[in-house]
């Protein structure tokens, strides 16, 4: 009954406390729908329109790239900043929801890296009194409502220790990952790997290097406390004590007790939370939130130059993340199967990694007959949510599967011989690149398309968007962190791309190769009928398409993935059509097929 009491007078004072101090409840508790907009800064969006509407560029910059920051996919939204950029010549832009101990935490790295300890010091030290601060509001947020998402909430009958159970276990899940949380940059789902103990590593070799050696010992035991097996940071905290021997006892200097207590506390949710799942049936993995190969990427900044302790001085931690080992030897250079095919360039000659130019894939003619196939299936906006112009307002956007294609060749609409072409072609540029790019095991169809871009007459003038955005196709690029981030809604299953062109007869339409920083060309390529320019399909190879200003530019895209899991179902139903009208060559009225039937 105590208990029992002081749970009811804490619900009392919390719902008293609310109307008071928020308002009614329908002005601070939003529907979650209005909630996950909020969370992708949907509002911002149409900030920027408004202020657009009123001629307040400068705000409708922030407010985009705000925006922007938050949705690192959003095409339209990059090339609306670009646009800021060069008619405003505004390049400086303000993310207006912006975390201030992420920001504190970047300006402290930038610092220490330039080897000013003593600014690295403030804003690290800021961050990690921030960090804190944001943690213990994370923790009072998640005791908010839940949603009982095992149960059928109107059908909910648990008795009264499994209904608080049931609530308790989700606002402590909630509360045990504000960790990943505060380490996670908006927009993104991946966290900075080892944040919080990052600080401490910092701020250990920072102090050592501003001569503060009890300040440098007691960073080193707190970053301790996270890894205590890191033997550079123990060779560190080990050579700080004797640096303060006979000056302060090494034994007095403890861990900072804000630390020690995130980690009790985290330790006995990590307990609990594992308690639940074993006895009360919860599905519960404790994830790695103190993974130790996030780490300090500085070697040069070790004080070899200190003559009279090369070999004691304390080392940084230099525990790096591994570079992601992949999966299959990068290797090119291997038959192009085709005695037609025209090798034109390699990897090196384009300036890149996994990257090859061919000529002659298809004929002249079979161009001509794929562009009359275009021409009778395409519809605008497909592939794009019925988006006719999903890249740039300037270009009218229309394009076609395989399936699609056999379909209308079935129903009469267009010649199943042509139809036949593009899925064809499309298994040649498949097997060549499989060939091409050595690999080892099968390359799997992700995704075909015929796209064609047409310029839309009386938009032409003073255009300086692009035909399609920088980016990258399976990992989402960031140019301003010089990052690609390999999580949804990237294709990230995606491991290679081609892209075979049908036509010459346009102005514009150049495919690039870019930087990270979606702005430095390293390579450039005009379309022409047999024309395919492949590469691998992750972030070291950024590319766009400049603007399509006169004609129509049409090509077969084509994605694959080395994944069977994510082979494109449309190609598999395409195969079983092809496999019939194979079979002795049989015409569709032969296999019993109606042509009007959906394939």
């Amino acid at each position: 009954l105590p208990f029992f009491g002081s749970v009811l007078r804490r619900a009392e004072c919390v719902r008293s406390c609310e109307e008071p101090r928020l308002g009614a409840v329908s002005r601070h508790r939003a529907a979650e729908e209005v909630r996950a907009d909020f969370q992708r800064r949907v509002p911002y969006s149409y900030l920027q329109r408004a202020y657009i509407q009123l001629n307040k560029l400068e705000e409708a910059a922030n407010a985009a790239h705000t925006f922007f920051m938050a949705n690192p996919e959003h095409m339209e939204i990059q090339q609306d900043l670009e646009n800021y950029k060069t008619t405003s010549g505004k390049v400086s832009l303000v993310d207006q929801e912006a975390r201030q101990h992420m920001e504190d935490y970047s300006a402290g790295v930038r610092h220490y890296d330039r080897e000013e300890y003593e600014l690295a010091i403030a804003f690290l030290e800021r961050a990690l009194k921030g960090y804190y601060s944001e943690d213990e509001d994370c923790q009072i947020m998640c005791e908010g409502p839940q949603r009982f998402e095992e149960h059928e909430y109107l059908d909910y009958k648990a008795g009264l220790y499994e209904a608080i159970a049931d609530h308790y276990m989700q606002v402590l899940a909630c509360k045990h990952d504000c960790v990943r949380e505060l380490a996670t940059r908006s927009g993104r789902i991946s966290p900075i790997e080892n944040f919080l103990p990052l600080h401490y590593d910092y701020l250990q070799f920072a102090y050592y290097r501003v001569g503060d050696y009890v300040k440098a010992l007691e960073c080193a035991k707190s970053y301790l406390l996270f890894h205590p097996d890191d033997e550079d940071v123990l060779e560190n905290a080990g050579y700080y004590e004797g640096l303060l021997e006979g000056a302060v006892d090494p034994a007095t200097i403890k861990p900072r007790k804000e630390a020690r207590a995130l980690l009790r506390r985290h330790k006995l949710e990590s307990h609990l939370l594992q308690v639940a799942a074993a006895g009360l049936g919860y599905a519960y993995t404790e994830p790695n939130y103190w993974n130790r190969y996030g780490a300090r990427q500085d070697e040069h900044s070790v004080p070899s130059s200190i003559s009279s302790e090369p070999e004691e001085g304390p080392r940084l931690s230099l525990t790096k993340k591994p570079l992601p080992k992949p999966d299959r030897e990068l290797k090119e250079g291997g038959p192009l199967l085709y005695s037609d095919v025209k090798f034109v360039y390699n990897s090196q000659q384009l300036n890149g990694t996994q990257r090859v130019l061919l000529d002659n894939v298809i004929s002249e003619e079979q161009c001509r007959e794929l562009h009359r196939v275009a021409s009778g299936i395409m519809l605008a906006g497909d592939g794009y949510r019925g988006k006719t112009s999903p890249h740039t307002p300037n270009e009218r956007f229309e394009g076609a599967t395989v399936l699609k294609a056999l379909k209308y060749g079935y129903e009469g609409r267009v010649p199943l011989k042509s139809a036949r072409l593009f899925y064809d072609i499309s298994e040649k540029a498949r097997r060549i690149v499989e060939s091409y790019f050595l690999l080892n095991s099968t390359l799997y169809f992700s995704y075909t398309h015929l796209v064609c871009r047409t310029a839309l007459s009386g938009q032409q003038e003073r255009r300086n968007d692009l035909s399609h955005p920088i980016h990258a196709d399976n990992c989402l690029l960031d140019p301003e962190a010089n990052e690609c981030w390999k999580e949804p809604p990237a294709y990230t299953f995606r491991d290679y791309s081609a892209l075979l062109y049908m036509n010459a007869d346009f102005e514009g339409g150049e495919f690039i190769f870019t930087e990270m920083d979606a702005k430095t060309v390293t390579a450039s390529i005009k379309p022409k009928c047999g024309r395919m320019i492949s590469f691998s399909s992750g972030g070291e190879n950024p590319h766009g398409v400049k603007a399509v200003t006169k004609g129509q530019r049409c090509a077969v895209a084509l994605w694959f993935t080395l994944d069977p899991l994510y082979r494109e179902l449309e190609r598999i139903q395409a195969d079983e059509v092809i496999a019939m009208l194979d079979q002795e060559h049989l015409g569709p009225s032969e296999m019993n097929i109606n042509p009007k039937d959906e394939l």
